[in-house]
């Protein structure tokens, strides 16, 4: 865990975050705490991550998704050296299917 983001105000915003319960209430929170480009940046990240995780090629994901190759290998060292947040979330999307 970094613990450069670890304190009392982030504390509080995930524990916002893990109070919503369902699509909607996440629509109408995170629409009112991030731009729309933000939103889109962190679904294109997920979506990327999603795609890295079943296989696909760098080549398939720039085109699936628009985003850079830069990106693509960022998102790919989080998935193989990072805090294993990726791969908790997809675990668990994986996991309702």
């Amino acid at each position: 865990m970094n613990s450069k983001l670890k304190n009392e105000h982030t504390d509080c915003f995930y524990r916002a975050v893990l109070g919503l319960r369902n699509l909607d209430e996440c629509y109408a929170f995170f629409e009112d705490i991030c731009t729309v480009s933000e939103i889109q940046a962190m679904a294109q990240r997920f979506y990327v991550a999603r795609l890295l995780d079943e296989g696909r090629t760098y080549q398939e994901i720039s085109v699936a998704t628009g985003a850079s190759t830069a990106t693509i290998s960022r998102i790919n060292k989080c998935l193989e050296y990072g805090a294993d947040g990726y791969k908790t979330a997809l675990g668990r999307l994986k996991d309702e299917h």
